[in-house]
């Protein structure tokens, strides 16, 4: 990729909306796959009361808006400045009492979970049918839109996040087929289950059907598997979140 491709990639602009000031991508193509857009207002006509405790408004009880759903409560209701980088806020902004806990667990992802992904793990990776997998390093784009594997020499591979189309989980502990419909997580998130892989299907420009990728734990130069092991608990719940930004 050249310096001048990557850099029209990774810039950003400031933009003020009335929800607040955004960093946002400059180019729209190329923002993250787990961000969700601004949700309309319900406008100040259709809400004559909170839509939460049915308030009604007046010179002393304004209306607010959630930020991050776009409804109409009183200060009561929607009080709370909580963090929402799934939409590019500068600064925590007004969210109400049902969005404010979904934000603040997603928070976790961006503090945490996505560092790991960024830093990237070793796996045994294989592609398709093959039967022979190979040492790979997997991790993360710093643009949030790629997966990147590096193997030996000029081995390098990239699935484009977006592209994504289902994650299956491989444990340890429970019966294969640990999908992002079941509740049971793997022990890196506090489940009883111990993650040991993730096959994942994604499309591939100009081919037909989708492109199986299977990653199996690998051990560290320190012989351990534990990175590799976080990291499939960090990518089952980055898969989740692309779930929910397609349905948005």
């Amino acid at each position: 990729m050249s310096s001048e491709v990557a850099a029209r990639r990774d810039a950003k602009k400031l933009v003020r909306s009335p929800s607040g000031l955004r960093m946002v991508p400059e180019h729209r193509a190329y923002g993250s796959p787990f961000g969700l857009e601004e949700p309309p207002w319900v406008p100040d006509k259709e809400c004559p009361r909170c839509m939460q405790c049915d308030t009604k408004f007046d010179f002393l009880t304004r209306k607010h808006h959630c930020r991050r759903c776009g409804k109409c409560f009183c200060d009561k209701c929607c009080g709370q400045k909580v963090a929402l980088r799934r939409m590019c806020f500068v600064d925590p902004v007004r969210q109400c009492a049902g969005c404010a806990p979904v934000s603040r667990r997603e928070a976790d992802f961006y503090d945490r979970q996505l560092k790991l992904l960024l830093s990237g793990a070793t796996f045994l990776v294989t592609f398709g049918n093959s039967e022979k997998p190979g040492t790979m390093v997997c991790r993360l784009s710093s643009s949030q839109r790629f997966l990147l594997l590096d193997g030996d020499g000029d081995d390098h591979r990239e699935v484009e996040v977006a592209r994504i189309a289902a994650v299956q989980m491989l444990t340890e502990g429970l019966p294969p087929g640990d999908s992002l419909s079941h509740t049971s997580r793997p022990a890196a998130e506090g489940g009883n289950a111990r993650a040991t892989g993730m096959t994942l299907q994604y499309t591939t420009p100009g081919a037909e059907g989708l492109t199986q990728l299977t990653l199996t734990a690998g051990e560290d130069a320190e012989g351990s598997r534990r990175q590799a092991t976080a990291w499939l608990a960090a990518m089952h719940k980055a898969a989740k979140l692309l779930h929910e930004s397609r349905d948005q």
